[in-house]
């Protein structure tokens, strides 16, 4: 039988976690999975605090599985790691948890939606908590926004191109670091390049300044407004802002693209050859 994430998860804590810790933790689910019962549920999660010391994951495994890297960028903590264990074990016992999980999330504090966040992803079902996810593109603060749109790959599976949209918009007006977002390329789209468009034309009118970072998406959708819009990067005072004008081009397959390029290749050459980058820019 394929091992599912919960437990790869096991695994981690096991390696992490002081033997009366993890055996706490896996006699408290085996006993809420026996029983099905949201009240002990609802303890053990609120236990994790005071039951599981909480420090960085130092040891992730040998073997290579879907989600380690994920688990490594975001830092994951054994706390962390405790409470998603604990929700994968009952979902993956019982769909009668589906609710009670959910009503969780709904209660969290701000560290724990945090947490919830971060790791929807290695949920059962996880389409079953976009609620959460889409909640978290309302709030202004930033570390939860962060959260689900900074390297999640929850949003490209899941939003709708509406929603991924929202998110991307958001985290430019909040002046997050857009190179934390994760495929950008693939969830790009012609109604986001109009937006950014938009967006750009406000800011500029107000003397604000733009993240170059902003442009990465709308490579395959130049014309119009767009192609003055770049135009006026490639013309910027701005080393960044030529350097984000080439990217564009570079990466788009218009003509008017290689027009720019022909006309302003300062940079051209350094993209060719690698180095630069949206990922170094």
């Amino acid at each position: 039988m394929a091992k599912t994430s919960k437990d790869y998860l096991s695994d981690i804590l096991q390696l992490n976690l002081n033997e009366l810790e993890f055996q706490w933790l896996t006699g408290a689910v085996v006993q809420i999975s026996k029983a099905k019962s949201r009240k002990d549920l609802y303890i053990t999660y609120s236990l994790c605090t005071t039951k599981i010391q909480d420090t960085p994951i130092t040891d992730f495994g040998p073997q290579e599985y879907e989600w380690k890297s994920y688990l490594e960028t975001q830092k994951a903590s054994t706390l962390e790691i405790s409470r998603i264990f604990v929700l994968s074990s009952v979902l993956e016992a019982s769909g009668e948890f589906l609710q009670p999980v959910q009503q969780l999330i709904q209660v969290a504090d701000k560290t724990e939606l945090e947490t919830f966040l971060k790791y929807l992803v290695l949920l059962p079902e996880p389409e079953s908590f976009k609620f959460a996810a889409v909640e978290a593109l309302r709030t202004n603060i930033a570390t939860v926004f962060n959260a689900i749109s900074q390297y999640n790959p929850y949003p490209s599976q899941y939003f709708t191109t509406a929603e991924w949209n929202q998110m991307y918009l958001k985290a430019a007006f909040m002046q997050q670091d857009l190179k934390k977002i994760p495929k950008v390329e693939k969830m790009a789209n012609k109604d986001l390049a109009r937006i950014i468009s938009d967006y750009a034309h406000e800011r500029w009118a107000a003397s604000r300044v733009i993240d170059p970072m902003f442009w990465r998406p709308v490579s395959n959708f130049l014309e119009g407004n767009l192609i003055d819009d770049i135009e006026r990067l490639f013309k910027s005072d701005t080393e960044r802002e030529q350097k984000a004008a080439t990217l564009v081009c570079f990466h788009s397959n218009s003509d008017e693209a290689k027009k720019l390029l022909k006309t302003y290749d300062t940079h051209l050459q350094k993209v060719e050859k690698g180095e630069i980058t949206w990922k170094n820019l």
